[in-house]
């Protein structure tokens, strides 16, 4: 019997992994099956309790593996990493898998790989070779990728950042992104049905997110006040704010945020839209607004806009439909009206996705696959370009 285990964390990295667990499911059989472990915010009511939109999806869950997810402080972080390499080192050792398949690049998923590593656990990687200059991201998701075997980057330039960290061409593979299978598949909703789920009537408005900035020594009040100064400059259009991830400094983001939506009127506020609704939204939206990468990977493919603040994404490959600014007000509100205006509609509209054409889930699936029912040697040679 061989075992491939799925882990999720996050309700962001769920939805990307949801084409490759769907479709490598249909491989299942006596000989083959594939464990999706779930944990991190997906457990906690804070973040919005999202282990419930993967029961709703009717996707087999096999473990949940509860562990810490506070975020106020550095040793926060520390002590969350310690927890998660501790239970998943167990887990591996129980259940000894054949190959553990991971994505991207955060701090839990870093304890993972270690905990794979550490029990000589294959590990295949989704998402290597990006860059994002101002998140520990960028080293995390390096980090990983020299401990991994077998690699599935999101377009050509990663794919060639994979291989010139030393890692063989035949064990790398740009096959796009799963995000690009999501358009295709899963936002579906009109828009009045949409705003409807969010209990909101037909009206214009900017779909946002905000995550810390984990290589600066942010004020995030200063931050996120800059930023709801910049949304009360556009009175006439709502803005629907999905709340942080569990990064040092998200806790801070998201009780502002709350405190925010008390006291203005053109914003809604919430811990998880799940991914069919958030990117529907986004369907329909004027504009994103934030530093996600979903702004900079989903969003150009619904030829909309994006305002992408500060350097969070800094790296990332970009389409001509992102703008680009600062984190004072000024630098949001002027971004903003470049969104919203016809030069920039005319772009978006002969904007070209650069992350892959909606088969992502089924080609990596089958690639899996195949390679699995091969003797894996995880003694791997540097691959000098």
């Amino acid at each position: 019997m061989k075992k491939v285990a799925i882990v999720t964390s996050t309700r962001a990295e769920f939805g990307l992994l949801r084409p490759v667990i769907t479709e490598l499911r249909k491989y299942e059989n006596p000989g083959f099956s594939v464990e999706l472990i779930v944990t991190g915010t997906h457990l906690y009511p804070e973040y919005g309790m999202t282990i419930d939109e993967i029961h709703d999806q009717d996707i087999r869950i096999d473990h949940e593996i509860r562990v810490p997810v506070d975020s106020g402080s550095s040793t926060d972080i520390s002590n969350n990493q310690a927890e998660i390499l501790k239970s998943f080192t167990q887990l591996f050792v129980d259940q000894e898998y054949d190959a553990v398949l991971l994505l991207g690049d955060r701090y839990e998923t870093l304890a993972q790989a270690i905990a794979a590593m550490n029990t000589r656990t294959p590990i295949i990687h989704l998402c290597g070779g990006d860059i994002t200059e101002g998140a520990m991201d960028d080293s995390i998701r390096h980090a990983i990728t020299k401990m991994s075997y077998l690699h599935f980057t999101t377009n050509e330039e990663s794919r060639r950042r994979v291989i010139q960290m030393g890692e063989d061409p035949a064990r790398v593979f740009n096959f796009g992104s799963t995000s690009i299978d999501n358009i295709v598949t899963i936002a579906d909703m009109t828009k009045a049905e949409a705003l409807r789920s969010v209990g909101m009537a037909e009206c214009r408005y900017a779909l946002c997110t905000y995550h810390p900035v984990t290589l600066e020594d942010t004020d995030v009040d200063a931050v996120i006040g800059s930023f709801m100064e910049a949304i009360k400059a556009f009175p006439d259009l709502e803005f629907i704010i999905t709340k942080s991830n569990s990064d040092q400094g998200g806790a801070r983001i998201n009780e502002l945020l709350d405190e925010y939506q008390v006291k203005t009127n053109n914003i809604k506020v919430f811990a998880s839209l799940g991914s069919r609704r958030y990117l529907s939204l986004m369907r329909h939206a004027e504009f994103v607004l934030g530093n996600s990468s979903s702004g900079i990977i989903e969003t150009p493919a619904f030829h909309i806009p994006t305002v992408n603040i500060g350097d969070r994404q800094k790296g990332r490959l970009r389409a001509d439909s992102i703008i680009e600014c600062g984190e004072d007000t000024d630098a949001i509100v002027n971004a903003m009206k470049k969104a919203m205006s016809s030069e920039m509609k005319k772009i978006c509209e002969e904007t070209i996705s650069q992350y892959g054409d909606g088969t992502s889930g089924k080609r990596i699936a089958q690639k899996i696959y195949e390679i699995i029912r091969e003797k894996i040697d995880l003694r791997k040679s540097f691959y000098a370009m």
